[in-house]
């Protein structure tokens, strides 16, 4: 398997600098159109299962923290208090106490429920210097976090619409997933009483169905048992769906059940692609740095043979962009240098255009996933390529293009 560390700076897809600080990775452009683009994934998802979106601050008073039970759990893994007035500050460890203040911004009915809340946003760890590496750890977290106010009777479907979102997510990205029901020890420190714990273990189990699973013993969070979403290869946790019965409970949410009595929601925290960092380290490794069509930073390169073929190159590309596709032409030294550059760039098809392709408004097309070659029509090459990235192909189709 390849290594993230070597490809990403050998691609220019991210960096570090001294000057900022180990753990704090720069996104440099071609690493960030591949955030980008995993980000856009990430909230059709979370619009398509029913998530609002929302933004929240990166940091609150630390007394959030207290009541939630996150500082007493993780403050030596947080960075220090910043101090202001008389009160003090911390950069959040985690999303979801903000996301309790969504939830108790209005009152909320049963008719409300399941209420889903859904935010790509930034929290901090202070890792040691010594375990920082590359992407898949680091000091500033960008997550793709979900979190799911229902009643007790909702929770086992609200787990299993989480489930089949990973299960979509993943085929599209070409990754297996590997469950594991993460349930505690006997010996560790948790929130909660037994009776509630054994009810949401059930609740997962029977969420998880006909699906294989591991069993971590030890490996829940300290406010409940979770299903953790790995993938062969890496011992990181990737997706996350959890279910919370202390934080509604801490900050006294609430909800008017049918009978006009209050109830206590259930939280279901859902991580469908997790942090951002992560899973492009893990697609790079994945991919061997090769992304599928709609992940590569450049898409399509397109080489003029020699000068008199510049303008149809330039041409062709100026269509690709008008229909979004990532495209760029490769003019500067010979021809065997530049499609070598665009082979080394890890290009999704690179079109080649001399006198038999200006004159007959064809393209020359190399397909280095499938080491595959085809002389197309510019309007179906064109046709074609769009279709891939659309669907989120994970190699170019071509059966797709011989059928036409």
């Amino acid at each position: 398997m390849s290594d993230h560390h070597q490809l990403g700076r050998e691609l220019n897809l991210f960096d570090t600098s001294p000057a900022i600080g180990a753990g704090l990775p720069l996104w440099l452009p071609d690493g960030a159109v591949i955030r980008a683009e995993l980000e856009k994934l990430a909230a059709e998802e979370s619009a398509r299962s029913g998530c609002f979106g929302v933004y929240t601050p990166v940091l609150s008073k630390r007394s959030l923290f207290e009541k939630s039970g996150h500082w007493d759990k993780f403050s030596a893994d947080m960075f220090p208090p910043m101090r202001i007035g008389e009160e003090e500050f911390v950069l959040r460890p985690a999303n979801c106490p903000h996301h309790t203040q969504v939830f108790a911004a209005r009152g909320r009915s049963f008719r409300d429920l399941p209420f889903r809340v859904s935010e790509l946003g930034s929290m901090f760890r202070s890792e040691l210097s010594g375990v920082l590496g590359g992407l898949t750890r680091v000091r500033q977290i960008s997550l793709d976090d979900a979190h799911v106010f229902c009643s007790p009777d909702q929770v086992r479907d609200e787990v299993r619409r989480a489930l089949e979102s990973v299960e979509k997510c993943y085929a599209v990205l070409g990754l297996e997933p590997l469950f594991r029901l993460s349930v505690r020890s006997r010996d560790g420190s948790y929130l909660g009483n037994q009776v509630e714990w054994n009810t949401a273990e059930r609740q997962l189990r029977d969420a998880l169905g006909d699906r294989e699973f591991t069993v971590g013993d030890g490996e829940a969070a300290f406010y409940g048992p979770k299903i953790d979403v790995q993938v062969p290869g890496h011992r990181d946790t990737v997706s996350t769906v959890q279910i919370d019965f202390n934080q509604p409970e801490r900050f006294g949410l609430e909800y008017t059940g049918s009978d006009g009595a209050k109830h206590r929601p259930v939280m279901i925290h859902r991580g469908v692609l997790g942090s951002m960092e992560r899973l492009t380290a893990m697609l790079i490794e994945r991919h061997s740095g090769r992304m599928p069509p709609w992940l590569a930073p450049r898409q399509v390169a397109v080489i003029p043979v020699g000068d008199t073929h510049s303008l149809a190159a330039r041409a062709l590309v100026g269509r690709l962009q008008g229909e979004s596709i990532r495209a760029e032409v490769l003019e500067e030294g010979s021809l065997g240098a530049r499609i070598r550059s665009a082979r080394l760039h890890r290009d999704s098809y690179i079109a080649v255009i001399g006198d038999r392709e200006r004159d007959s408004s064809s393209v020359s097309v190399s397909y280095p996933a499938l080491n595959s070659k085809a002389v197309l029509d510019e309007n179906l090459f064109v046709t074609a390529v769009r279709h891939d990235i659309s669907t989120r192909a994970l190699v170019p189709v071509l059966p797709f293009i011989e059928n036409h």
